[in-house]
């Protein structure tokens, strides 16, 4: 008999989800608020899509796109959150190969559909207050339809490549990924092969986000501009509030997306735990504050989810 070969292996079976390196006996304590941000952001998003689907005067532009942001919310932690509260749990560190490269698609794929999606409501905000007159004449319901089927197509097709890249990867021995969910980078770096090919993509999809934040500031910048022209100082105190709260959406969902894209490659020195928290708060927190943000704070679904909750 031959002696043993040491042989690549393309496609492990498993992965092993470490979980928060460094901080594995606090799992348990981890978990908490956690799982309560998930059960908020899931009776938060659930409310507001029922209430925009079954309430039939929420048929404005805005009221679709809050429907979209809210069921990509809804995928979005629930393609990360459960397995990771398995990890906390009842230590569950084990993921196919297969379920692995389908998390890391559905993440990044529903991560960018949610960076189009707000781009698509600074657009709507931009026509509504600089071009109201327009307003039904642009936002039609072809181009609104449109505007869904690009942000579908146009994440997938950006996603899809990933998994190319990673089925084509060598893998070794290396199988432990020191994360709570899979993603392309921290699958790439397990390769007994160079990855430059993925990090250079990651990059190009990364400019991606950079370019819709920036067209989403320069929407905003129009939006001030004609905010400071209003007469009515009720008017202007109102929009600017409505801007603010959406701002501050945007700060909250892209200030720790780029933290992690960043310390992925270039932030060698910061704890790993560090950069791991920052990521599960990603895909955690904007999903819990939009209906807070987008949903309570609008009058016309803050009247329904009353009249729900109360009967009157």
């Amino acid at each position: 008999m031959m002696p043993q070969q040491n042989i690549t292996i393309f496609h492990p079976s498993t992965f092993f989800l470490l979980g928060i390196p460094g901080l594995e006996t606090a799992h348990a304590w981890i978990s908490l608020p956690f799982c309560c941000v998930y059960l908020m952001a899931f009776i938060g998003n659930v409310t507001i899509f029922t209430v925009i689907w079954t309430e039939r005067t929420l048929r404005d532009p805005m009221f679709f796109f809050l429907a979209i942001l809210s069921t990509i919310d809804l995928a979005l932690f629930t393609s990360s959150v459960p397995r990771m509260l398995g990890i906390f749990w009842f230590n569950a560190h084990e993921i196919g190969f297969g379920a692995c490269v389908a998390q890391m698609f559905l993440l990044h794929t529903f991560t960018g559909m949610e960076s189009a999606v707000l781009l698509a409501m600074a657009f709507d905000h931009y026509v509504a207050i600089c071009a109201p007159l327009h307003y039904t004449t642009i936002l039609t319901a072809s181009v609104l339809s449109g505007i869904g089927m690009g942000i579908v197509l146009s994440t997938v097709v950006l996603s899809l490549p990933m998994i190319y890249l990673i089925h084509h990867l060598p893998f070794c021995n290396a199988h432990i990924i020191a994360h709570t969910y899979c993603e392309h980078m921290g699958i790439a770096k397990l390769a007994c092969a160079n990855v430059q090919i993925n990090a250079m993509y990651g990059l190009f999809v990364a400019s991606f986000l950079v370019l819709v934040l920036v067209l989403v500031g320069i929407s905003y910048g129009y939006i001030l501009h004609t905010v400071f022209y209003l007469k009515s100082p009720d008017a202007r105190h109102k929009t600017l509030s409505t801007c603010g709260s959406h701002a501050g959406v945007m700060f909250i969902f892209y200030t720790p997306s780029l933290f992690s894209f960043l310390t992925h490659r270039f932030g060698q020195k910061i704890p790993p735990y560090v950069h791991i928290l920052v990521a599960n708060i990603y895909v955690v927190l904007p999903p819990a504050l939009n209906p807070i943000i987008y949903g309570v704070r609008t009058k016309q679904i803050r009247k329904c989810v009353i009249q729900v909750f109360t009967g009157k």
